[in-house]
């Protein structure tokens, strides 16, 4: 305030300046407000771009669940392929087995045959001549 009160000449037109500038002011605020006013135009735009973002939005949930839909299929039928396999391989053992055993059975029997003899077989020409001896 001091700089203000050293200088009156400056004072004064600084004050005038500033007077000017306000009645500048409401002189424009005064004419903007009196003049005739359009009104604005509002174009509608239709939104395409919102319409688009539905569409994919759309297409990609449905192309999700069909996803899930198909990778829920195909491991159902890997599981389904899977049990026949399993049941294939347990078919299979189980002949395997059965036959091993009457094959076992089989080799056990001529083993018991081989073995209970009555005669060695190095002696068995001698047996027969006393078969043979005994049968005349």
């Amino acid at each position: 305030m001091r700089f203000l009160d050293q200088r009156p000449e400056e004072n004064a037109l600084l004050e005038q300046t500033l007077a000017n500038f306000k009645r500048s002011v409401h002189a424009w605020s005064e004419a903007e407000y009196s003049r005739p006013h359009e009104a604005a135009r509002v174009y509608r735009h239709t939104n395409w771009r919102l319409a688009a973002g539905l569409a994919l939005g759309c297409v990609l949930a449905a192309g999700s669940v069909a996803g899930g839909v198909y990778e829920r299929h195909y491991r159902q039928e890997l599981a389904k392929i899977a049990a026949a396999a399993r049941a294939a391989k347990q078919q299979k053992l189980a002949a395997f087995k059965s036959a091993s055993q009457t094959g076992d059975e089989d080799l056990l029997a001529k083993v018991d045959s081989d073995v209970s003899r009555e005669v060695p077989s190095a002696m068995e020409p001698l047996a027969q001549l006393m078969a043979e001896g005994d049968a005349k």
